[in-house]
């Protein structure tokens, strides 16, 4: 895989963040560094609270050409203008999400380390499919989405597919060349030196 064909970054907010702190700070990251997308993964439900990071969020994406979608509140994307939607729930609620926002939005699925999963969500429509984690993790059930999932899936299967979860250098190299995306998110966030250099050398990574 060449340097122009490597997999682009598909960015993730924090869980939870001051969105005064975190407007000029995101914006400075996208300002450095190429990504094709972010995704607002915000704990709360409160909607205020989301409608407000869907607007601020949504103009900063935009006047940069970066795609912006949120996870699962599928009914919110075209009230604030945004993208897309990623359901967390695998190919549940995919069907529903793509009757409410119609063909032109983004409706992507992620489906754990389950292949099943994965071609259930292709086969409903979505326009890419996320598995993950990459790296191992003490929570959930500890299963890992290895390798052999994502060369399968990139030489079997046309729809996009996004690497997520525990990204650490070890993970990236061995996907890195049957990915479409890379979602990075508190990775970068909590870095010591901050996020602009630790999305870089993400990025660095992935060549």
């Amino acid at each position: 895989m060449s340097e122009t064909d490597s997999a682009q970054i598909y960015l993730t907010t924090p869980q939870s963040f001051n969105l005064a702190d975190f407007t000029p700070q995101l914006a400075k990251v996208l300002d450095a560094v190429p990504v094709v997308c972010l995704r607002i993964s915000l704990s709360t439900t409160d909607e205020r609270a989301l409608s407000q990071a869907a607007d601020t969020l949504r103009e900063i994406c935009h006047a940069r050409d970066v795609a912006i979608v949120i996870d699962d509140h599928y009914r919110m994307v075209k009230i604030h203008g945004l993208d897309g939607v990623h359901l967390t729930s695998s190919s549940r609620h995919v069907r529903e999400a793509r009757d409410e926002l119609g063909n032109d939005a983004i409706v992507g699925a992620y489906c754990g380390s389950s292949k099943h999963a994965g071609m259930t969500a292709a086969e409903l429509g979505t326009d890419y499919v996320s598995f993950g984690p990459i790296g191992k993790s003490a929570l959930g059930d500890g299963s890992v989405a290895d390798a052999e999932l994502f060369q399968w899936w990139s030489e079997m299967i046309e729809v996009p597919v996004v690497a997520e979860g525990n990204a650490s250098a070890q993970a990236v190299a061995f996907v890195k060349d049957h990915i479409d995306f890379l979602t990075v998110g508190e990775e970068i966030w909590s870095a010591e030196g901050g996020p602009v250099p630790a999305l870089q050398d993400v990025i660095a990574k992935l060549r």
